[in-house]
């Protein structure tokens, strides 16, 4: 053949279809594109002016292997449209004499043309955006920044190696369709359409059940540490459930419809409703992942927004004071408060010589162990303790026995206590019952419940429930347990010293952390372990996290928004070409443009809204597990997640319908072309 006949072959079929081709080739730079920006930004050159970096770079890089993961199927997703669009032309050609391998070196360079254009404009735009990708992280992790532009060369191979597999994939995966189809078979393509499937009301009835059943572990959890084991369970449910529903779901619901002579006959009905049911096992996969990817970026961007909105609210939870020290202590005789006071003299002299004054000052003494509590005894015992399934965590607490001097020394209180009397204060689950015993021994009684504790960092970290129980007599409690050793042979009872306040000057608080570590070490204090914790060594790592999730939630969710808009915009355009003809038949028969309009939003309306709806319900359904997921990063703020929560879905919701009105018209255009 002429040379270059296949080239122009190509870009000729490439500008013929360029409503199918020009979405595509733009996902495709968006792709190479957002991949360059991830890959740019988890490079060391840029990594290592970032605070956190450690922690910043571990979150680029998962954002790099689950764009790679999407960006593969998305792409692969997406193509099927453009493969199946061109079929009746691959067909025409090979009835013209056009062989197959001929027809596939046209499809190979249809394939380099778009990586080439790909590659080109997305490296370009990649290189462009990185700059002001690098300033959103850093001002959002609160870094210093600069202005000079970098160009990562190696990260531009990177990206041209990734995608290039990915093309060459998509490549093969489109020869193969060819060369296992008849050329008669690829010219009435087109018409072949779907068969109608019947209504499956066992699959229909098993997504609804695997749905409830996701919907039903999300809104019982009450541990945060369960809910992390069970998320991703649930998850995979929803997405199975999802599917089910509405493949099976769907078609159920159509002939229910299609039965319902009072509906379905009506001309905004009748052509809307036939051709759904026609091609509802495809059209159903797709309103699945349409819900899908909907659901993922309302749940990702509200979770991360608001974790990056309440991050100071969380630093403060996890770090109570500027400087926070930790003492293990390893015998009685070190718990007694003399012992202490030399560590609190120390201290004081180090803030003194620092020219600072001590405020917040937190001062208290407990014993921690993890036990079972189970009809008023806390089981301190190992027995089964360390040897639970998940759902066995709603019976593990961890209790801290605090001496009531300390309790009234911190909460500026005067409480007083008879023999075998405690007070009590727990965290996260309640406690009924009105006597409490450390295993065999005889029940204390309850006094009261005090309404609040100044919890230390150890006990906010840990998101097993906790319960502090205040007792007048502290070593008399606390002796007996002693000698309690774990399955390791470990001491079961850990004694704890806990001492914190906080200083005015955020830049002499680094120096005084230094200096206190320096003084501890010449003391001989670390006899007892004590650790040290300062609030502003830690909060560049605290800010490099949640920035760089809140970072990752924005970039993910606009790759997912821009998969949902395009997968909604191809959907529209293949079913307005398969829907052409029977538009064009039903006008020729006395259907007028105002029930053409009518049919088409009926049939839009009820496709489009529902995926959202669908996603909407989800998302409902999830709060509770989310809340107790953010709980793990120390946020506690239910009414700041329900206000973000609500939000993102209005705005999503308003782009949604921005988007529905644009593929509706474009729907309409091809579809009424049919009398034209």
């Amino acid at each position: 053949m002429k040379k270059g006949l296949y080239r122009r072959l190509a870009w000729t079929g490439i500008r013929k279809n360029k409503r199918l081709y020009v979405p595509y080739i733009l996902t495709c730079i968006g792709m190479v594109m957002m991949f360059y920006i991830f890959a740019f930004l988890s490079s060391d050159r840029v990594m290592e002016t970032m605070p956190g970096k450690a922690m910043l770079g571990s979150i680029m890089n998962m954002g790099c292997i689950v764009l790679i993961i999407f960006a593969a199927i998305f792409l692969f997703y997406t193509n099927s449209f453009l493969t199946r669009g061109r079929k009746k032309e691959f067909g025409l050609y090979n009835i013209l004499g056009m062989g197959k391998k001929n027809l596939a070196k046209v499809l190979l360079w249809e394939n380099l043309i778009v990586a080439g254009l790909a590659f080109t404009i997305g490296i370009v735009m990649g290189i462009l955006f990185s700059k002001l990708a690098e300033l959103g992280i850093i001002n959002l992790t609160q870094g210093e920044i600069t202005f000079s532009l970098q160009i990562d060369v190696s990260c531009i191979f990177f990206t041209l190696r990734v995608f290039a597999v990915i093309f060459f994939l998509i490549f093969l995966n489109v020869l193969r369709q060819i060369q296992l189809s008849k050329p008669i078979e690829l010219l009435r393509s087109e018409h072949a359409g779907e068969k109608p499937p019947k209504a499956n009301w066992v699959l229909a009835f098993l997504g609804a059940v695997i749905l409830g059943t996701a919907y039903y572990i999300a809104v019982s959890i009450q541990d945060p540490v369960v809910a992390l084991v069970w998320f991703f369970i649930a998850v995979i449910m929803v997405i199975l459930g999802t599917y089910l529903l509405f493949i099976s779901g769907s078609v159920a619901i159509c002939r229910l419809l299609q039965k319902r002579k009072r509906y379905y006959y009506q001309s905004n009905h009748f052509v809307s409703l036939s051709s759904m049911i026609y091609r509802m096992k495809r059209n159903g996969a797709g309103l699945a992942s349409i819900c899908i990817l909907c659901t993922m970026v309302l749940v990702m961007i509200s979770s991360s927004m608001c974790l990056y909105i309440g991050k100071e609210d969380s630093l403060k939870a996890q770090y109570l004071r500027g400087m926070n020290l930790s003492a293990q202590i390893p015998d009685m005789t070190m718990m007694r408060a003399e012992r202490l006071e030399n560590v609190r003299h120390m201290v004081q002299e180090a803030v003194e010589e620092k020219k600072q004054s001590m405020e917040n000052v937190l001062d208290y003494r407990c014993a921690l162990m993890d036990a079972r509590i189970e009809d008023g005894k806390i089981l301190t015992d190992d027995v089964g303790l360390y040897e639970f399934e998940a759902d066995s965590y709603a019976n593990v607490w961890q209790v801290f026995v605090v001496p009531l001097e300390d309790y009234n020394e911190v909460m500026h209180q005067n409480e007083t206590l008879e023999q075998g009397e405690v007070l009590l204060y727990t965290s996260c689950r309640d406690y009924t019952e009105d006597t409490v015993a450390f295993g065999a021994s005889a029940p204390l009684k309850v006094k009261k419940t005090v309404p609040e504790f100044v919890e230390a960092a150890y006990g906010v970290e840990q998101v097993i429930p906790s319960m502090y129980v205040f007792v007048p007599d502290f070593e008399q409690q606390i002796a007996p347990m002693l000698s309690l050793a774990d399955f390791a042979g470990d001491q079961m009872v850990r004694l704890k010293w806990y001492y914190g306040f906080d200083v005015q000057d955020q830049k002499a608080q680094m120096e005084l952390g230094e200096l206190l570590l320096k003084k501890l070490e010449e003391n001989g204090a670390f006899e007892m372990h004590i650790s040290l914790e300062n609030r502003a060594e830690e909060q560049d790592d605290f800010y490099a996290l949640y920035g760089g999730l809140f970072f990752l939630g924005i970039l993910l969710g606009t790759v997912f928004i821009c998969a949902a808009v395009l997968i909604i915009y191809y959907k529209q355009i293949s079913e307005g070409y398969e829907d052409q003809a029977r538009f064009g038949i039903m006008q020729k028969v006395g259907m007028t443009k105002k029930e053409i309009r009518k049919s088409i939003n009926s049939q839009v309306l009820t496709v489009f809204f529902l995926p959202l709806i669908a996603a909407g319900v989800h998302l409902m359904f999830a709060f509770p597990i989310i809340f107790k997921l953010l709980m793990l990063f120390s946020l506690m703020n239910k009414v700041l997640l329900i206000g973000v929560t609500a939000g993102s879905f209005v705005v999503f919701g308003l782009f949604y319908g921005v988007v529905y009105h644009i593929t509706s018209k474009a729907y309409y255009g091809i579809v009424s072309g049919a009398k034209e």
